[in-house]
Protein backbone atom coordinates (compact mmCIF):
# COMPACT_ATOMS: atom_id res chain seq x y z
CA UNK A 1 0.00 0.00 0.00
CA UNK A 2 1.65 3.40 -1.06
CA UNK A 3 1.24 6.63 1.19
CA UNK A 4 -1.06 7.82 -1.13
CA UNK A 5 -3.78 4.96 -0.67
CA UNK A 6 -3.09 5.13 3.45
CA UNK A 7 -3.85 8.81 3.29
CA UNK A 8 -7.94 7.72 1.44
CA UNK A 9 -8.04 4.59 4.16
CA UNK A 10 -6.93 7.40 7.13
CA UNK A 11 -9.51 9.94 5.98
CA UNK A 12 -12.28 7.24 5.04
CA UNK A 13 -11.70 5.66 8.73
CA UNK A 14 -11.87 9.12 10.54
CA UNK A 15 -14.79 9.90 7.79
CA UNK A 16 -16.75 7.19 9.23
CA UNK A 17 -15.75 7.70 13.41
CA UNK A 18 -17.05 11.31 13.00
CA UNK A 19 -20.40 10.15 11.69
CA UNK A 20 -20.44 7.31 14.51
CA UNK A 21 -19.42 9.80 17.13
CA UNK A 22 -22.03 12.62 15.59
CA UNK A 23 -25.04 9.73 15.89
CA UNK A 24 -23.66 8.72 19.75
CA UNK A 25 -23.93 12.84 20.61
CA UNK A 26 -27.29 12.37 19.30
CA UNK A 27 -28.38 9.63 21.58
CA UNK A 28 -28.68 7.44 18.34
CA UNK A 29 -26.42 4.68 17.28
CA UNK A 30 -25.02 4.71 13.74
CA UNK A 31 -27.91 2.24 12.53
CA UNK A 32 -30.59 3.96 14.36
CA UNK A 33 -29.35 7.22 13.02
CA UNK A 34 -29.91 5.52 9.44
CA UNK A 35 -33.26 3.95 10.17
CA UNK A 36 -34.52 7.53 11.35
CA UNK A 37 -33.04 9.35 8.02
CA UNK A 38 -34.91 6.64 6.50
CA UNK A 39 -37.98 7.22 7.91
CA UNK A 40 -37.83 11.11 7.23
CA UNK A 41 -37.02 10.34 4.17
CA UNK A 42 -40.39 9.03 3.53
CA UNK A 43 -41.70 12.23 4.82
CA UNK A 44 -39.63 14.85 3.57
CA UNK A 45 -41.69 17.28 5.22
CA UNK A 46 -40.91 16.07 8.87
CA UNK A 47 -36.89 16.83 8.19
CA UNK A 48 -38.11 20.48 8.70
CA UNK A 49 -37.91 21.48 12.70
CA UNK A 50 -40.63 24.14 12.28
CA UNK A 51 -42.81 21.50 10.33
CA UNK A 52 -42.49 18.87 12.89
CA UNK A 53 -43.38 21.74 15.89
CA UNK A 54 -46.41 22.82 13.88
CA UNK A 55 -47.36 19.31 12.99
CA UNK A 56 -47.75 18.39 16.50
CA UNK A 57 -49.55 21.28 17.58
CA UNK A 58 -51.99 20.69 14.77
CA UNK A 59 -52.24 17.61 15.69
CA UNK A 60 -53.47 17.80 19.31
CA UNK A 61 -55.72 20.68 18.57
CA UNK A 62 -57.36 18.76 15.69
CA UNK A 63 -57.75 15.53 18.27
CA UNK A 64 -59.86 18.12 20.29
CA UNK A 65 -61.95 19.64 17.23
CA UNK A 66 -63.09 16.21 16.27
CA UNK A 67 -64.57 16.14 20.11
CA UNK A 68 -66.28 18.91 19.53
CA UNK A 69 -67.63 17.27 16.06
CA UNK A 70 -68.87 14.05 17.88
CA UNK A 71 -70.29 16.03 20.90
CA UNK A 72 -71.81 18.57 19.15
CA UNK A 73 -73.68 16.10 17.09
CA UNK A 74 -74.44 14.06 19.83
CA UNK A 75 -75.96 17.05 21.67
CA UNK A 76 -78.08 17.83 19.30
CA UNK A 77 -79.57 14.32 19.00
CA UNK A 78 -80.04 14.47 22.51
CA UNK A 79 -82.02 17.35 22.66
CA UNK A 80 -84.18 16.52 19.23
CA UNK A 81 -83.99 13.45 17.88
CA UNK A 82 -84.03 15.39 14.59
CA UNK A 83 -81.57 14.44 11.42
CA UNK A 84 -82.82 17.77 9.92
CA UNK A 85 -81.62 19.76 12.96
CA UNK A 86 -78.53 17.94 13.11
CA UNK A 87 -77.76 18.91 9.58
CA UNK A 88 -78.73 22.43 10.46
CA UNK A 89 -76.14 22.35 13.32
CA UNK A 90 -73.52 21.34 10.99
CA UNK A 91 -74.63 23.41 7.93
CA UNK A 92 -74.37 26.41 10.30
CA UNK A 93 -70.50 25.44 11.12
CA UNK A 94 -69.90 25.58 7.29
CA UNK A 95 -71.92 28.74 6.63
CA UNK A 96 -69.33 31.52 7.13
CA UNK A 97 -66.77 29.87 4.70
CA UNK A 98 -69.37 30.33 1.65
CA UNK A 99 -69.58 33.83 2.78
CA UNK A 100 -66.45 34.59 4.11
CA UNK A 101 -63.42 32.20 3.19
CA UNK A 102 -62.90 34.62 0.39
CA UNK A 103 -62.18 37.58 2.05
CA UNK A 104 -60.14 35.35 4.56
CA UNK A 105 -57.99 34.63 1.42
CA UNK A 106 -57.48 38.16 0.95
CA UNK A 107 -56.90 38.86 4.68
CA UNK A 108 -53.86 35.58 4.09
CA UNK A 109 -52.75 37.65 1.64
CA UNK A 110 -52.24 40.30 3.12
CA UNK A 111 -51.28 40.19 6.82
CA UNK A 112 -48.53 37.32 8.18
CA UNK A 113 -49.91 33.53 8.70
CA UNK A 114 -48.56 33.58 12.25
CA UNK A 115 -50.49 36.57 13.11
CA UNK A 116 -53.25 35.28 11.80
CA UNK A 117 -52.99 31.86 13.05
CA UNK A 118 -52.44 33.53 16.87
CA UNK A 119 -55.24 35.21 16.37
CA UNK A 120 -57.99 32.87 15.40
CA UNK A 121 -56.61 29.62 17.13
CA UNK A 122 -57.10 31.96 20.36
CA UNK A 123 -60.48 33.18 19.63
CA UNK A 124 -61.63 29.24 18.98
CA UNK A 125 -60.27 28.60 22.21
CA UNK A 126 -62.40 30.82 23.79
CA UNK A 127 -65.89 29.81 21.85
CA UNK A 128 -64.99 25.92 22.94
CA UNK A 129 -64.50 26.85 26.19
CA UNK A 130 -67.51 29.03 26.75
CA UNK A 131 -70.03 26.56 24.70
CA UNK A 132 -68.54 23.62 27.39
CA UNK A 133 -68.92 25.89 30.43
CA UNK A 134 -72.96 26.82 29.54
CA UNK A 135 -73.24 23.30 28.77
CA UNK A 136 -72.15 21.82 32.21
CA UNK A 137 -74.66 24.53 33.23
CA UNK A 138 -77.62 23.58 31.17
CA UNK A 139 -78.02 26.37 30.29
CA UNK A 140 -77.43 25.28 26.42
CA UNK A 141 -80.42 24.65 23.74
CA UNK A 142 -80.73 24.45 19.80
CA UNK A 143 -80.09 28.26 18.93
CA UNK A 144 -77.05 28.45 21.84
CA UNK A 145 -75.62 25.72 19.91
CA UNK A 146 -76.30 27.10 16.35
CA UNK A 147 -74.53 30.30 17.30
CA UNK A 148 -71.66 29.02 18.93
CA UNK A 149 -71.40 26.93 15.64
CA UNK A 150 -71.99 30.20 13.56
CA UNK A 151 -69.26 31.80 15.22
CA UNK A 152 -66.99 29.11 15.37
CA UNK A 153 -67.37 28.59 11.51
CA UNK A 154 -66.70 32.36 11.19
CA UNK A 155 -63.44 31.88 12.80
CA UNK A 156 -62.29 28.56 10.48
CA UNK A 157 -63.40 31.10 7.49
CA UNK A 158 -60.22 32.70 8.02
CA UNK A 159 -58.24 30.12 10.26
CA UNK A 160 -58.52 27.13 7.12
CA UNK A 161 -56.91 29.17 4.43
CA UNK A 162 -54.27 30.45 6.72
CA UNK A 163 -53.21 27.12 7.81
CA UNK A 164 -53.41 25.85 4.26
CA UNK A 165 -50.88 28.32 3.20
CA UNK A 166 -49.26 29.15 5.90
CA UNK A 167 -47.17 25.66 5.38
CA UNK A 168 -45.43 27.21 2.70
CA UNK A 169 -43.67 29.25 5.00
CA UNK A 170 -42.20 26.18 7.00
CA UNK A 171 -41.03 23.70 4.32
CA UNK A 172 -38.54 23.68 1.26
CA UNK A 173 -40.85 23.60 -2.25
CA UNK A 174 -39.45 19.83 -2.76
CA UNK A 175 -41.05 19.13 0.44
CA UNK A 176 -44.60 20.84 0.54
CA UNK A 177 -46.06 17.69 -1.21
CA UNK A 178 -45.24 16.04 1.56
CA UNK A 179 -46.12 18.84 4.35
CA UNK A 180 -50.08 18.95 2.25
CA UNK A 181 -50.03 15.25 3.06
CA UNK A 182 -49.24 15.28 6.42
CA UNK A 183 -51.54 17.91 7.14
CA UNK A 184 -54.29 15.76 5.73
CA UNK A 185 -52.94 13.22 8.12
CA UNK A 186 -53.40 15.22 10.66
CA UNK A 187 -57.21 15.87 10.06
CA UNK A 188 -57.68 12.00 9.77
CA UNK A 189 -55.10 11.00 12.97
CA UNK A 190 -57.81 13.50 14.41
CA UNK A 191 -60.74 11.93 13.24
CA UNK A 192 -59.19 8.92 14.21
CA UNK A 193 -58.54 9.35 18.04
CA UNK A 194 -60.80 12.20 18.25
CA UNK A 195 -64.08 10.16 18.04
CA UNK A 196 -62.79 7.79 20.41
CA UNK A 197 -62.08 9.93 23.02
CA UNK A 198 -65.18 11.59 22.56
CA UNK A 199 -66.94 8.48 23.34
CA UNK A 200 -66.00 7.83 26.25
CA UNK A 201 -65.29 11.55 27.29
CA UNK A 202 -69.14 12.01 26.53
CA UNK A 203 -70.14 9.00 28.78
CA UNK A 204 -68.24 10.07 31.93
CA UNK A 205 -67.93 13.75 31.58
CA UNK A 206 -71.20 14.86 29.40
CA UNK A 207 -70.66 17.03 25.86
CA UNK A 208 -69.50 19.90 27.99
CA UNK A 209 -66.66 18.27 29.00
CA UNK A 210 -66.11 17.36 25.49
CA UNK A 211 -66.07 20.86 24.72
CA UNK A 212 -63.85 21.90 27.15
CA UNK A 213 -61.63 19.63 26.35
CA UNK A 214 -61.39 20.69 22.90
CA UNK A 215 -60.65 24.44 24.70
CA UNK A 216 -57.71 23.27 26.17
CA UNK A 217 -56.50 21.90 23.21
CA UNK A 218 -55.86 24.76 21.19
CA UNK A 219 -53.22 25.82 24.23
CA UNK A 220 -50.89 23.32 22.42
CA UNK A 221 -51.28 25.05 18.69
CA UNK A 222 -50.46 28.24 20.19
CA UNK A 223 -47.53 27.27 22.49
CA UNK A 224 -46.58 25.79 19.06
CA UNK A 225 -46.49 29.12 16.92
CA UNK A 226 -44.62 30.93 19.46
CA UNK A 227 -41.60 28.32 18.89
CA UNK A 228 -41.68 28.26 15.30
CA UNK A 229 -38.39 30.47 14.22
CA UNK A 230 -39.36 31.30 10.79
CA UNK A 231 -38.75 34.25 8.45
CA UNK A 232 -41.91 34.64 6.76
CA UNK A 233 -42.62 36.30 3.25
CA UNK A 234 -43.34 39.55 3.30
CA UNK A 235 -47.40 40.03 2.39
CA UNK A 236 -47.60 40.90 -1.67
CA UNK A 237 -51.41 41.85 -2.31
CA UNK A 238 -52.57 45.87 -1.82
CA UNK A 239 -55.50 45.83 -3.84
CA UNK A 240 -58.84 46.53 -2.74
CA UNK A 241 -60.14 43.45 -1.04
CA UNK A 242 -63.31 43.30 -3.84
CA UNK A 243 -60.73 43.82 -6.62
CA UNK A 244 -57.93 41.44 -4.96
CA UNK A 245 -60.90 38.27 -4.97
CA UNK A 246 -61.74 38.95 -8.27
CA UNK A 247 -58.17 38.31 -9.34
CA UNK A 248 -58.07 35.15 -7.44
CA UNK A 249 -61.30 33.52 -9.32
CA UNK A 250 -59.88 35.05 -12.59
CA UNK A 251 -56.60 33.22 -11.96
CA UNK A 252 -57.90 30.15 -10.46
CA UNK A 253 -60.63 29.60 -13.44
CA UNK A 254 -58.56 30.36 -16.16
CA UNK A 255 -55.64 27.73 -15.18
CA UNK A 256 -57.13 24.92 -16.44
CA UNK A 257 -56.33 22.09 -14.15
CA UNK A 258 -57.15 24.30 -11.06
CA UNK A 259 -60.48 25.00 -12.84
CA UNK A 260 -61.65 21.09 -12.85
CA UNK A 261 -60.22 19.98 -9.95
CA UNK A 262 -61.67 22.87 -7.65
CA UNK A 263 -64.97 22.18 -9.14
CA UNK A 264 -64.46 18.56 -8.67
CA UNK A 265 -63.51 19.63 -4.84
CA UNK A 266 -67.13 21.17 -5.10
CA UNK A 267 -69.25 18.05 -5.95
CA UNK A 268 -67.14 16.31 -3.20
CA UNK A 269 -68.22 18.38 -0.61
CA UNK A 270 -71.63 18.58 -1.44
CA UNK A 271 -72.64 14.84 -1.99
CA UNK A 272 -69.22 12.84 -0.84
CA UNK A 273 -68.53 14.12 2.95
CA UNK A 274 -71.92 14.97 3.99
CA UNK A 275 -72.60 11.39 5.53
CA UNK A 276 -70.75 12.17 8.11
CA UNK A 277 -73.30 14.67 9.00
CA UNK A 278 -75.52 12.15 9.79
CA UNK A 279 -73.73 9.60 11.78
CA UNK A 280 -75.33 9.97 14.91
CA UNK A 281 -78.68 8.94 13.19
CA UNK A 282 -77.24 5.90 11.62
CA UNK A 283 -75.32 5.06 14.76
CA UNK A 284 -78.31 5.11 16.98
CA UNK A 285 -81.06 4.23 14.47
CA UNK A 286 -79.19 1.68 12.26
CA UNK A 287 -76.41 0.19 14.10
CA UNK A 288 -78.22 0.79 17.36
CA UNK A 289 -75.31 1.97 19.36
CA UNK A 290 -74.80 5.25 21.76
CA UNK A 291 -71.99 7.35 21.79
CA UNK A 292 -69.02 4.95 22.20
CA UNK A 293 -70.26 2.94 19.34
CA UNK A 294 -70.34 6.38 17.26
CA UNK A 295 -66.97 6.90 18.19
CA UNK A 296 -65.75 3.41 16.48
CA UNK A 297 -67.36 4.36 13.53
CA UNK A 298 -65.60 7.84 12.54
CA UNK A 299 -62.58 6.07 13.97
CA UNK A 300 -63.40 3.48 11.25
CA UNK A 301 -63.23 5.88 7.97
CA UNK A 302 -60.17 7.79 10.01
CA UNK A 303 -57.63 4.93 9.80
CA UNK A 304 -58.86 4.79 6.42
CA UNK A 305 -57.78 8.11 5.56
CA UNK A 306 -54.86 7.42 7.71
CA UNK A 307 -53.41 4.93 5.17
CA UNK A 308 -54.35 7.04 1.97
CA UNK A 309 -52.41 10.00 3.90
CA UNK A 310 -49.30 7.54 3.72
CA UNK A 311 -49.56 6.45 -0.06
CA UNK A 312 -49.99 10.14 -1.21
CA UNK A 313 -47.12 11.51 1.11
CA UNK A 314 -44.76 8.36 0.34
CA UNK A 315 -45.86 7.03 -3.43
CA UNK A 316 -47.09 10.17 -4.72
CA UNK A 317 -43.91 10.57 -6.90
CA UNK A 318 -43.85 7.38 -8.25
CA UNK A 319 -48.26 7.05 -9.18
CA UNK A 320 -49.96 8.57 -11.63
CA UNK A 321 -51.66 11.28 -9.93
CA UNK A 322 -55.20 10.58 -11.68
CA UNK A 323 -54.51 7.11 -10.46
CA UNK A 324 -54.95 8.32 -6.86
CA UNK A 325 -57.78 10.66 -8.13
CA UNK A 326 -59.79 8.33 -10.10
CA UNK A 327 -59.44 5.07 -8.06
CA UNK A 328 -59.90 6.95 -4.74
CA UNK A 329 -63.10 8.29 -6.16
CA UNK A 330 -64.26 4.44 -7.02
CA UNK A 331 -63.28 2.87 -3.78
CA UNK A 332 -65.01 5.72 -2.23
CA UNK A 333 -68.50 5.55 -3.58
CA UNK A 334 -68.81 1.52 -4.58
CA UNK A 335 -67.59 1.53 -0.55
CA UNK A 336 -69.80 4.01 0.94
CA UNK A 337 -72.92 2.42 -1.28
CA UNK A 338 -72.34 -1.00 0.24
CA UNK A 339 -72.14 0.71 4.10
CA UNK A 340 -75.56 2.12 3.44
CA UNK A 341 -77.24 -0.80 2.81
CA UNK A 342 -75.55 -3.06 5.39
CA UNK A 343 -76.60 -3.12 9.15
CA UNK A 344 -73.96 -5.58 10.46
CA UNK A 345 -71.73 -3.50 12.59
CA UNK A 346 -68.50 -5.15 11.69
CA UNK A 347 -68.98 -5.14 7.94
CA UNK A 348 -69.97 -1.22 8.30
CA UNK A 349 -66.31 -0.71 10.11
CA UNK A 350 -64.96 -2.63 7.22
CA UNK A 351 -66.60 -1.15 4.26
CA UNK A 352 -66.21 2.60 6.33
CA UNK A 353 -62.65 1.97 6.59
CA UNK A 354 -62.14 1.84 2.82
CA UNK A 355 -64.36 4.95 2.04
CA UNK A 356 -62.15 7.03 4.67
CA UNK A 357 -59.09 5.58 1.95
CA UNK A 358 -60.81 6.20 -1.10
CA UNK A 359 -62.23 9.62 -0.37
CA UNK A 360 -58.11 10.50 1.15
CA UNK A 361 -56.73 9.27 -2.02
CA UNK A 362 -58.47 11.62 -3.86
CA UNK A 363 -59.03 14.72 -1.91
CA UNK A 364 -55.16 14.52 -0.32
CA UNK A 365 -54.12 14.38 -4.01
CA UNK A 366 -56.45 17.27 -5.53
CA UNK A 367 -54.67 19.44 -2.64
CA UNK A 368 -51.63 18.59 -3.29
CA UNK A 369 -51.67 19.70 -7.22
CA UNK A 370 -53.94 22.38 -6.48
CA UNK A 371 -51.16 23.58 -4.10
CA UNK A 372 -48.16 22.82 -6.19
CA UNK A 373 -49.25 24.33 -9.37
CA UNK A 374 -50.68 28.37 -8.19
CA UNK A 375 -48.38 31.34 -8.00
CA UNK A 376 -47.33 32.07 -4.26
CA UNK A 377 -49.00 35.65 -4.36
CA UNK A 378 -51.77 33.71 -5.04
CA UNK A 379 -51.92 31.12 -2.88
CA UNK A 380 -54.14 32.39 0.27
CA UNK A 381 -56.91 33.64 -2.40
CA UNK A 382 -56.45 30.00 -4.25
CA UNK A 383 -56.36 28.22 -1.13
CA UNK A 384 -59.49 30.69 0.06
CA UNK A 385 -61.62 29.54 -3.07
CA UNK A 386 -60.57 25.54 -2.36
CA UNK A 387 -61.71 25.93 1.35
CA UNK A 388 -64.90 27.65 0.25
CA UNK A 389 -65.54 24.40 -2.33
CA UNK A 390 -64.67 22.10 0.40
CA UNK A 391 -66.21 23.26 3.22
CA UNK A 392 -68.10 26.62 2.23
CA UNK A 393 -70.34 24.63 0.11
CA UNK A 394 -70.77 21.96 2.67
CA UNK A 395 -74.16 23.49 4.37
CA UNK A 396 -75.87 22.07 0.90
CA UNK A 397 -74.75 18.81 1.79
CA UNK A 398 -75.76 19.23 5.35
CA UNK A 399 -79.16 20.60 4.26
CA UNK A 400 -79.33 18.29 1.15
CA UNK A 401 -78.91 14.97 3.29
CA UNK A 402 -80.66 15.94 6.03
CA UNK A 403 -84.10 16.11 4.00
CA UNK A 404 -83.19 13.08 2.15
CA UNK A 405 -82.73 11.32 4.85
CA UNK A 406 -86.58 12.23 6.49
CA UNK A 407 -88.19 11.84 3.56
CA UNK A 408 -86.65 9.12 1.74
CA UNK A 409 -84.21 7.14 4.67
CA UNK A 410 -80.71 6.55 5.23
CA UNK A 411 -80.35 3.89 2.83
CA UNK A 412 -80.98 5.89 -0.43
CA UNK A 413 -79.47 9.04 0.99
CA UNK A 414 -76.08 8.18 1.23
CA UNK A 415 -76.70 5.90 -2.29
CA UNK A 416 -78.35 8.84 -4.38
CA UNK A 417 -75.47 10.94 -2.70
CA UNK A 418 -72.33 8.45 -3.59
CA UNK A 419 -73.77 8.07 -7.02
CA UNK A 420 -73.56 11.32 -7.91
CA UNK A 421 -70.02 11.15 -7.06
CA UNK A 422 -69.59 8.53 -8.44
CA UNK A 423 -70.73 9.85 -12.03
CA UNK A 424 -68.93 13.41 -11.51
CA UNK A 425 -65.68 10.93 -11.05
CA UNK A 426 -66.43 9.35 -14.63
CA UNK A 427 -66.60 12.54 -15.81
CA UNK A 428 -63.24 13.90 -14.87
CA UNK A 429 -61.84 10.65 -16.94
CA UNK A 430 -62.06 12.69 -19.75
CA UNK A 431 -59.46 15.31 -17.99
CA UNK A 432 -57.44 12.66 -16.38
CA UNK A 433 -54.34 13.17 -19.54
CA UNK A 434 -54.60 16.93 -19.00
CA UNK A 435 -54.20 16.23 -15.25
CA UNK A 436 -51.34 14.01 -15.51
CA UNK A 437 -49.27 15.66 -17.87
CA UNK A 438 -49.60 19.14 -16.05
CA UNK A 439 -48.65 17.72 -12.90
CA UNK A 440 -45.60 15.68 -14.82
CA UNK A 441 -44.80 19.44 -16.11
CA UNK A 442 -45.09 20.68 -12.69
CA UNK A 443 -42.63 18.23 -11.07
CA UNK A 444 -40.36 18.51 -13.81
CA UNK A 445 -40.28 22.53 -13.26
CA UNK A 446 -39.91 22.57 -9.50
CA UNK A 447 -36.93 20.17 -10.36
CA UNK A 448 -34.90 21.90 -12.91
CA UNK A 449 -35.84 25.11 -10.25
CA UNK A 450 -34.07 23.33 -7.64
CA UNK A 451 -30.96 22.12 -9.59
CA UNK A 452 -30.67 25.16 -10.17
Amino acid sequence: MNSSEASLNLNSNLKKEQEYLLAESNGKSAGENSVWSKRLSTFPALQSKNYRIYFFGQLVSVIGTWLQIVAQGWLVLQLTNSPFLIGLVAALATTPSLLFSLFGGVIVDRFYKKRILFITQSLAMILALSLGILTNLNLVNVPVICTFAFLMGTVTAIDAPARQAFVSELVTREQLASAIALNSGIFNAGRVIGPGIAGLLIAVAGSGGAFIANGVSYIAVIVALFFLSIQEKPPVSNLHPIQAIKEGIQYSFSHPIIKVLLMFTAVISVFGWSYTTIMPVIARNVFHVEAKGLGYLYSATGLGSLLATYLVGAHSKRVSSTLFIIGGNAIFCLSLIAFANTTYLPTALFLLFFTGLGLLLQSSMMNTIIQGMVKNEFRGRVMSLYILMFMGLAPLGNFEIGWLTEHFGIRWAITINASIVLICGMILLWYQKNIREAYRNYKTLKEAEILV
